[in-house]
């Protein structure tokens, strides 16, 4: 994605100033989103087509933040435990200091807007998918099959997305859930190992002991 400057910027920021507990990305009105960017209402029309069109932009801003700074500490990673160490500090991170963009991200999947949850869904499975490709590639999980790699991303995606709004308003529950975030991912790729040898190879394990 290029990188959003100028009065785009202006309006995606004036946006993520404005959502508020009570507050969605639906319920913004154009000329108070103009007024919040310091911009003239007709400058909307200069940069989007519609409120959708804006919408799209802005959980394409907050996803492509979110993904960069991901992408970058998979690739430093040498094991499974570390990616999901890193990778879970890291987003739980970005939501603590962008509750905004985490309200956005978990109202619209659900919100009134089929556009928006739609584009957010395909967010979602493109986050999951870059997450598995980089462990396929990297070899991190060795001896799962691609097939359960891209399903356990998914499921690992959602399930942080799922926790986002404990984590940010529960203060003295974040360690907890960082930590049973690791766990569900790591026992995630575990449960996934032991479901791949035979019912012979695990006896043969068993029996070793």
């Amino acid at each position: 994605m290029s990188v959003i400057t100028g009065g785009k910027h202006k309006l995606i920021q004036a946006a993520l100033r404005l959502i508020t507990e009570s507050r969605s990305l639906t319920s913004l009105g154009l000329r108070e989103l103009a007024r919040e960017a310091g911009l003239n209402p007709n400058t909307f029309y200069r940069h989007f087509s519609s409120l959708d069109e804006f919408g799209l932009n802005v959980l394409g801003y907050i996803a492509e933040e979110m993904k960069s700074g991901v992408r970058d500490l998979r690739r430093m990673a040498e094991n499974s435990d570390q990616a999901a160490r890193e990778t879970v500090a890291f987003v739980y991170g970005y939501f603590l200091s962008n509750p905004a963009a985490t309200t956005v991200a978990v109202r619209e999947l659900h919100g009134p807007s089929p556009v928006l949850r739609r584009a957010l869904e395909a967010q979602l499975d493109a986050s999951a998918r870059e997450m598995a490709e980089d462990l396929i590639d990297r070899k991190l999980v060795p001896g799962l099959s691609n097939e359960v790699i891209h399903e356990i991303s998914n499921m690992t995606i959602r399930y942080i997305l799922f926790r986002a709004m404990d984590y940010i308003e529960k203060p003295e529950q974040r360690t907890q859930i960082q930590q049973e975030t690791e766990r569900f991912i790591n026992r995630q790729f575990k449960g996934a190992l032991v479901e791949a040898f035979s019912p012979e190879a695990l006896a043969e394990m068993k029996g070793g002991r």
